[in-house]
């Protein structure tokens, strides 16, 4: 079945194609040259889902929609303070090359218009103008998610034409704005406005703002997020330029033109819009740019100051274990439990900045899902923030969920420390529940596991020590002895097993059945599991190379039932038969050689 999006945009493409109005740009030469008939629409969200339609590939210069992004890298690279100095953020009233300076300063009204825009090139990083160049093709192709390449032919049109636009460096120059050689600058900004895009490209550099600076797709941060408001302020009150208050008015989202025919626009947490039709107004405007994006914001309710259930964007999406399963291989029989129950682990994709409302609205539709919920995955990866008040609520619910027996685990935060430390902030110290994963696999492997402990005990869950790995390929006979010299011990759901710090006390535990999280203590009183064990399973093994004091904690996580193996049993039996601790060990290491070589597995992957 289609998307009703895809469908939605094809039919919208379809009426809108017999719009004929507007003229191509002649001051460019060759921009003449363009077809009158290309026409594109493409809409991504925040997630990096494209929906295209008509001439969405179709190649074409981005000219002044390059704008906001240089505006953001300046910003990025010299920093607030400096920048506001230099460029103002007013809108000036004006048309695009108007030369609209400050009278007391000489700064440029806006980075929009062709002054502030020089200007903001002026800004980027670099000691030397090909220094800058390089950094302002890193910058593009990490907002458009590839390698940016230049119509030649346009920007030497562009600069052998643009005598206003070096009047107004030359002015800039005068004024202090520019430091250096004014016309290199002229030069770089003259490129940046001959990169040739796509629809589907301005869709996708729209959608990174949309997503707080993260390209969707790639995952490569283009901007940092404190600059990305501030970019996305400056196109909804300057980015269509004279006529940037009818389209706030009309259409209500942050947008940026170019005279090239394209248009973006930006519906910041849920996705970004590209439009390509090269006539224009007599504004400097697409005319079916602007008629496409009227009818978006009308039809689907996106004027930024239109009442919608907006908290209900934070949940971007809901699926099951069921859906995606571990990657790891389980037994027959535990495979056969989790085709039936699968279903009862549910993944929670968050979404965008999470304040009081939309974590109300996450809450809430946790609580309808609860009863038939075994454990929640809350996926952060494309949350971009989180108040402190909402981290209160997130936490405090978590911890009721867990005292109804349904866990809440959080994924793919470690490396969002915007929104770790408030969510650690928030959470008690004593609090050891709080559970983050390096990714979702990791993730649902502990609520399998935690959904395989739940099951009434039956002979096939339960494990003796032969099934450890330690007593691979070791004598039945000698099994038994070592059986005989063990004792059994149990662990009730919540209990700490072993402490980090603690003294080792020469015990070694082999899980016959349950399941268990192996942690280690952070700096700010937290805890991060590194792994999770169940039964058939063995830790503190590294008493036998002599290890005095416990350097990880284990926690139950379920009922826990153990066999105990004392060091000093297994080196008093060792004497009587030394194939014991010879086979120990050449297993020991074995396990120790295989673990390792998983890690560097899932260290290479996160690489």
């Amino acid at each position: 079945m289609q998307s009703p999006i895809q469908t939605y945009l094809e039919k919208l493409h379809s009426e809108l194609a017999d719009l004929h109005d507007g003229e191509l740009a002649s001051y460019i030469p060759e921009l003449t040259k363009a077809d009158p008939d290309w026409f594109g629409i493409c809409l991504v969200t925040a997630d990096g889902m494209a929906y295209c339609t008509g001439d969405a590939d179709q190649s074409f210069t981005i000219q002044s929609i390059s704008k906001p992004f240089i505006y953001g890298t300046a910003l990025a690279d010299r920093g607030q303070d400096f920048v506001s100095r230099r460029v103002g953020v007013e809108p000036s009233g004006d048309a695009f090359n108007s030369i609209s300076l400050d009278p007391k300063t000489g700064a440029p009204r806006n980075p929009m218009i062709n002054a502030g825009a020089i200007a903001s090139t002026s800004l980027v990083s670099g000691t030397a103008a090909e220094d800058q160049w390089a950094r302002i093709e890193d910058a593009m192709s990490a907002f458009i998610g590839k390698r940016i390449r230049l119509d030649e032919d346009v920007y030497r049109s562009e600069s052998a034409t643009g005598f206003r636009n070096r009047a107004i460096a030359w002015m800039l120059k005068n004024f202090g704005i520019i430091d250096g050689d004014p016309m290199a600058s002229l030069e770089n900004y003259f490129r940046q406005c001959s990169i040739l895009v796509s629809c589907r490209d301005l869709a996708y550099m729209a959608a990174t703002l949309a997503n707080g600076g993260v390209h969707p797709v790639s995952g490569v941060r283009a901007l940092p997020g404190e600059h990305v408001e501030r970019v996305l302020s400056v196109m909804a009150t300057c980015g269509m330029y004279d006529y940037a208050g009818s389209w706030l008015y009309e259409v209500g989202m942050p947008a940026k033109s170019g005279v090239g025919g394209g248009i973006i626009a930006v519906l910041p947490g849920r996705f970004g819009i590209g439009i390509f039709s090269p006539k224009l107004d007599s504004k400097g405007n697409s005319v079916r740019g602007i008629e496409a994006c009227k009818r978006l914001s009308r039809d689907f309710g996106l004027h930024a100051f239109t009442r919608t259930s907006q908290p209900a964007t934070a949940l971007s999406r809901i699926y099951t274990g069921a859906d995606a399963p571990s990657r790891r291989q389980p037994s027959a029989e535990l495979q056969a439990h989790l085709n039936q129950h699968a279903d009862r682990i549910k993944y929670l994709s968050l979404h965008g900045y999470l304040g009081v409302d939309g974590m109300e609205y996450i809450i809430r539709k946790m609580r309808d899902l609860a009863p038939e919920s075994h454990s929640f995955i809350l996926d952060m990866h494309q949350v971009t923030g989180i108040s402190l008040s909402a981290a209160r609520l997130l936490n405090e619910a978590r911890i009721s969920f867990g005292q109804e027996n349904v866990a809440v685990v959080f994924s793919r935060i470690h490396s969002h420390p915007e929104l770790l430390a408030p969510l650690r902030k928030t959470a008690k110290r004593d609090d050891h529940g709080f559970l983050s994963f390096e990714d979702n696999d990791l993730a649902v492997e502990w609520c399998e596991n935690r959904l395989f402990c739940e099951v009434p005990k039956t002979p096939q869950f339960s494990r003796s020590l032969s099934d450890s790995p330690l007593f691979e390929g070791m004598p039945s006979d000698l099994v038994s002895e070592v059986e005989a010299i063990s004792y059994s011990r149990s662990f009730a759901p919540g209990e700490w097993i072993l402490v980090t710090g603690q003294p080792a006390d020469g015990q070694v535990f082999f899980i016959e059945s349950g399941h268990v999280s192996i942690l280690v203590p952070l700096e700010d009183g937290a805890h991060q599991r590194i792994a999770s064990l169940g039964s058939g399973m063995n830790f503190g093994e590294m008493v036998l190379l002599g290890q005095t004091k416990r350097t990880a904690s284990v926690f139950a996580d379920t009922e826990v039932h153990c066999r105990i193996l004392e060091i000093r049993e297994i080196n008093r039996l060792s004497e009587e038969a030394p194939l014991l601790k010879i086979a120990l060990l050449e297993n020991l290491a074995r396990d120790m050689a295989s673990k390792l070589r998983r890690a560097t597995q899932w260290i290479s992957a996160l690489a």
